[in-house]
């Protein structure tokens, strides 16, 4: 039995999704932000980090989405959530989740949480007031660039598109337009559809009104 540490609206959201698809045994445990059980000791034992998510295994946790994603895959190879016998294409799906991680999540991450990054409020100011174009930028890149079709990775559908659905969801809050990004746009509707998003989404909004 797995157990995930997750918090609604969070980037949790695509480990949520790929157990759910992935047929592993997991349970789901909620931290509340507002009560900063993040920083609680007993979640710092998990991640240092003090940030979601947090996956238990029975050989000990995992962080960083893109290292879970890429764990939830390899465990359920009957899944199918990755190209686990093209090594080209598995690096390909670990590039685009590493941009989804280092770039697109940091350049939301300005608006609110800039003192992770300066201390004046001038220049917290100005990376707030920047997000919205670097979210358009970076989406533009996924857009054109990275996102095959009508999956992340082509015609297989993978872990990477849990993931690209989490952020193409913060999209309204950062700002940005999603029908700006066509394929992006069709991608969402599509994942929405899905009936492991849906039960994740459930459970989520349950654990977000509880």
């Amino acid at each position: 039995m797995y157990t995930l540490y997750f918090s609604p609206n969070a980037c949790s959201l695509a480990s949520h999704i790929a157990l759910a698809e992935s047929g592993l045994p997991y349970q789901l445990r909620r931290l509340q932000f507002a009560e900063n059980e993040q920083r609680s000791p007993e979640y710092l034992k998990h991640n240092p980090n003090g940030r979601v998510p947090a996956l238990v295994t029975d050989r000990g946790t995992l962080i960083e989405s893109p290292a879970i994603l890429a764990f939830i895959a390899q465990a359920a190879p009957e899944a199918k959530l990755a190209p686990l016998e093209d090594p080209f294409a598995f690096a390909r799906m670990q590039g685009f989740n590493s941009f989804i991680a280092s770039t697109v999540h940091v350049a939301y991450a300005h608006r609110r949480r800039g003192y992770r990054w300066a201390e004046r409020q001038e220049s917290l100011d100005d990376m707030a007031a920047r997000m919205p174009q670097n979210m358009r930028d970076s989406f533009a890149i996924i857009e054109n660039d990275l996102f095959a079709g009508p999956w992340v990775l082509g015609e297989d559908y993978s872990v990477a598109d849990a993931y690209l659905f989490t952020m193409s969801d913060w999209l309204g809050g950062a700002g940005v337009d999603i029908n700006d990004f066509p394929k992006v746009a069709d991608h969402y509707r599509r994942m929405r559809q899905r009936p492991a998003v849906q039960r994740a989404l459930e459970t989520e909004k349950e654990a977000a009104a509880a």
